[in-house]
């Protein structure tokens, strides 16, 4: 497989050199020459395949020619120890709202575990015998951060320097951030997500880096990050359209008092919609993890199609309704990791598809912090299940598309009516009201926002992985968001090595 840069299509790489780059020449971003499809055995086998199989299935064509078959198992076996388990929210009536893709099983109990373990694993393979250390710099408005420092603590012949927005990111995002310390650095900065993330584009351009430094990302920008979130949207998919999903897993955030077996399976959609397939609304910010979705659907995945999620950082959901796409300053929300008004993945979405593609494929719904707490009080009280502030907007995105197109039910699908009150929801709602599955992407464990969410359903269980985390002390060293101060530091921890 070769890559090629979204703002320049006349030179490829290998996945190696684009993996190991990680932004491309002239601030582009890396993209596969094709997305290439399951074999028909595969598609038909999502259903009962171990995680595990499924990610080599879907992440060899990418790797193919740089990392072999055998290799790739061994690193997918490493990365993706940990469940991710889809789970009813209503264990009396399993039927009842949307099934929840529970991501944050892992040591950071955050989605960004999946990516960020996979690519310390296969840097550490693609950069078997080097000499010369890498310097990966990386932003994050949140969980990114933790899952990057502790896929990357440890592995030899790699430093990690993390940047993330003063004051912007809860207590335990910062221990899991600046917490470890060994390999890994934190740069607290003095401004936004949106300023980290400027910086370290910068920084890749930076003459003066580049000739003292090996630099490379860990952001979802770097398509070795990205490819193996597509794979629990496939395994996902597969199970959830054979009416099947998962018991509670250790880290489940259920209260005590309902635990307990569910009373009955959700419908499958195998019966109702045997041409359909899974619905997911993803939490979305930077717009990395439903670009991977969107590969996994277009791998050939039984997927039908995507609700993005956003907070009043409402980019891509303003687009979607109108075709321009047009960038903004980021607004602090409770939902932290998603307060992302320019989101870089957007580059990559537009490289591969139109906006008649995107706007078929996608549904952009907003929501208010007020709406989003209210979401999370309310699922805990009718359910007992604890939702965290990203999830609680994807929760409440399903919510919002649903009462709009059931107030306008009667029209055809051709016709206007839907989509005056959710923009383009017309031709979405077959797959949304009576296709099934629904699957809301819990990317984050509650309890790493318990300040947010505690005053709305009181404690919330504490999963082991946090529980190591809190123990940390924070160490970071704050900066202006300025190129200037982010090379000194980076020029003087080199000559420290």
């Amino acid at each position: 497989m070769r890559y090629y840069s979204t703002r320049d299509r006349t030179r490829s790489v290998s996945f190696r050199e684009a993996a190991l780059t990680g932004l491309a020449p002239g601030g582009g971003l890396f993209i596969p020459e094709e997305i290439p499809g399951y074999r028909k055995a595969v598609k038909h086998s999502l259903g009962s395949m171990s995680f595990q199989d499924i990610a080599c299935e879907t992440i060899l064509p990418y790797v193919e020619g740089d990392v072999p078959p055998s290799a790739l198992e061994e690193i997918s076996a490493g990365a993706f120890s940990f469940p991710a388990p889809l789970v009813p929210v209503n264990l009396e009536r399993a039927a009842f709202g949307p099934l929840v893709l529970e991501l944050f099983h892992g040591p950071t109990a955050a989605f960004k575990d999946f990516g960020a373990r996979f690519m310390a694993r296969v840097f550490s393979y693609l950069r078997r015998g080097e000499d010369r250390p890498l310097r990966i710099l990386t932003a994050t408005s949140g969980d990114t951060g933790g899952a990057v420092a502790d896929g990357f603590f440890g592995i030899e012949g790699i430093s990690v320097t993390i940047l993330y927005p003063k004051g912007r990111v809860s207590e335990l995002q910062e221990k899991q951030i600046a917490g470890l310390g060994g390999n890994i650095s934190a740069l607290a900065v003095e401004g936004s997500f949106d300023d980290c993330q400027a910086l370290v584009k910068a920084a890749f351009g930076d003459p003066a880096l580049r000739e003292k430094l090996i630099l490379s990302s860990a952001n979802s920008i770097n398509i070795s990050r990205l490819l193996p979130q597509a794979v629990y949207y496939a395994a996902a998919a597969g199970k959830a359209l054979e009416g099947r999903f998962d018991g509670d897993g250790e880290a489940t955030p259920r209260g005590a008092g309902f635990s307990g077996p569910v009373r009955s399976r959700p419908e499958s959609s195998a019966q109702t919609n045997p041409d359909g397939g899974a619905i997911f609304c993803v939490p979305s910010g930077n717009f990395g993890n439903l670009t991977a979705g969107l590969y996994a659907m277009s791998m050939g995945a039984p997927i039908a199609g995507f609700i993005a999620a956003t907070n009043i950082n409402k980019t891509i959901p303003d687009y979607l309704e109108s075709g321009e796409y047009q960038t903004r300053l980021s607004r602090p929300t409770i939902s932290n990791a998603m307060d992302v008004g320019a989101p870089s993945n957007f580059e990559r979405m537009s490289a591969h598809w139109t906006y008649p593609d995107l706007s078929r494929m996608i549904r952009g719904v907003w929501v208010t912090d007020d709406e989003t707490r209210k979401t999370i009080g309310t699922v805990y009280q009718d359910h007992g299940y604890y939702l965290d502030p990203h999830g609680a907007v994807a929760w409440t995105a399903v919510q919002k598309l649903r009462q709009g197109l059931r107030a306008c039910a009667p029209a055809a699908p051709d016709t206007a009516g839907p989509a005056a009150l959710i923009p383009g929801a017309a031709s979405f709602a077959q797959d949304v009201l009576t296709a099934g599955p629904m699957a809301v992407l819990a990317t984050a464990h509650p309890a790493k926002f318990s300040g947010t969410v505690e005053p709305l359903t009181g404690p919330v269980p504490i999963p082991g992985s946090i529980q190591n985390a809190l123990g940390r002390t924070a160490r970071a060293l704050t900066i202006p968001a300025e190129l200037s101060a982010l090379r000194d530091f980076l020029l003087s921890a080199a000559s420290k090595l």
